[in-house]
């Protein structure tokens, strides 16, 4: 990601709020939800579709373009719940990396859709 492209991006989601008054509603709390809604709305997307149904769906300009709108809230609310809480969104991303390598050690779990506590005590 070109951090000078997210930091203009971020600042364009900053003034479109404050353009419409709205960071008076942006709790953590709720864009924690929005988030969460936003996600089912992606989930939507793929609702009652086998594999097969999923790849004819992702061919298709309209309803990958909705994937992508819905992506985008995503991306939105995610980058306001960064700035809210302080936090950059790479250095969050790079950390949780780092600690799912330790969590997910490629040797032990390659292959392998499990949680991670199945595979602890494995030697």
């Amino acid at each position: 990601m070109n951090t000078d492209k997210y930091e203009k991006l971020k600042s364009e989601i900053r003034e479109f709020n404050s353009e419409r008054d709205w960071e008076q509603f942006h709790t953590p709390k709720d864009i924690a939800i929005s988030l969460s809604l936003e996600a089912s709305e992606l989930l939507e997307c793929f609702q009652w579709m086998n594999d097969a149904e999923v790849q004819k769906a992702i061919a298709d300009d309209s309803k990958l373009g909705a994937m992508k709108d819905e992506i985008g809230d995503i991306g939105n609310y995610l980058i306001v719940m960064c700035d809210l809480l302080g936090i950059d969104v790479l250095d969050a991303i790079a950390d949780k990396l780092q600690k799912n390598k330790i969590k997910y050690p490629a040797d032990k779990c390659r292959g392998r859709a499990d949680k991670y506590t199945s595979y602890e005590s494995d030697n």
